[in-house]
């Protein structure tokens, strides 16, 4: 019990060590983008005196150490800052976007556990046969297509071509739940890389853990193959999954933004797109900060699962 609590601390503070590191990488990243911000808000035919005003507004006439922490300050306060271009706080644009983005995401992982465990245990089931071949050869083919390939071909099929589901999201706002149908294509984008990535891990740890010597003792005591694949052998297989499933996760928060932009799903994806366009850098500081904070997190998490399936193993994100 202590040398978990002991573990537990030093992750925790690798984690605030590593939210702190991103907070400083995002800074540096905005401060390295190329141009001037204040010429480029100010319009195609800037005013010297709303160049001037903007810089101010902006605070680019200070030392950036000066702005680091100050900016710092407020995300210790939870303000994320006030966007340029509307004079909205940032932490509007999040609880806008958050929705249909947790959506997405909520579902991609709801079912990606499932399916990608279960594709992965039926091929390691019948390894070498005709199930084992078919899954590996989908899986194998359509991780290689990229997202939005994939989204564009499926919109082409079914919605264009057979009229099934709608192209995107428009006129729905934020309401996805309550039109289903618009949904569909998404999620598959979504998950079409990374359950294809998992069912192949999967079935790697599955057999690795059938031919371990402990699961050839259960089979001569007599256990059934049943209790020996997914009482036995799935949890082994599973804790390197955890991982892969944090990075995937991870991933994602990247893939979310090519699917809201194929689909015109309102998320924060969209907003963030819609900041980079409009040069609306603490719009893009804070969304940066948001998504790097969810990512500290969920390794976290993908750590104490590991440790729960395989506490011998000393693993950091």
């Amino acid at each position: 019990m202590r040398a978990s609590r002991s573990w537990l601390a030093r992750r925790l503070l690798l984690g605030a060590a590593q939210t702190v590191a991103v907070v400083l990488l995002v800074f540096a990243l905005t401060e390295a983008l190329p141009g001037d911000a204040a010429v480029a808000l100010a319009g195609d035919e800037p005013d010297p005196a709303r160049v001037a005003a903007i810089r101010e507004t902006m605070e680019l006439d200070r030392p950036a150490a000066a702005r680091l922490l100050d900016w710092a300050a407020g995300l210790a306060r939870g303000d994320l800052g006030t966007s340029l271009v509307s004079g909205r706080p940032v932490s509007g644009y999040v609880a806008d976007g958050f929705g249909p983005t947790l959506l997405l995401a909520s579902l991609t992982v709801l079912l990606l556990v499932p399916a990608g465990v279960g594709l992965g245990v039926l091929a390691a089931r019948h390894r070498g046969r005709l199930a084992d071949r078919a899954i590996s050869t989908v899986t194998l083919g359509v991780y290689a297509i990229p997202e939005f390939a994939l989204g564009v071909l499926l919109v082409t099929v079914f919605a264009l071509r057979l009229g099934w589901l709608p192209p995107t999201a428009v006129g729905y706002g934020t309401d996805l739940l309550g039109h289903p149908a618009a949904l569909v294509l998404p999620v598959l984008v979504l998950l079409s890389r990374p359950v294809c990535s998992l069912a192949r891990m999967v079935r790697a740890g599955m057999i690795e853990a059938l031919a371990s010597p402990y699961a050839a003792q259960a089979r001569r005591y007599g256990i059934p193959g049943a209790r020996i694949r997914y009482a036995h052998a799935l949890p082994n297989a599973v804790a390197p999954a955890a991982q892969h499933l944090a990075r995937t996760v991870d991933w994602l928060l990247c893939g979310v933004i090519v699917v809201e932009a194929l689909f015109v799903i309102p998320g924060l994806g969209t907003v963030l797109m819609n900041a980079v366009a409009e040069r609306d850098v603490p719009v893009v500081q804070g969304l940066a900060v948001v998504f790097g904070a969810i990512t500290v997190v969920l390794n976290i998490g993908a750590d104490l699962a590991t440790r729960r399936f395989a506490p011998r193993g000393e693993v950091t994100a």
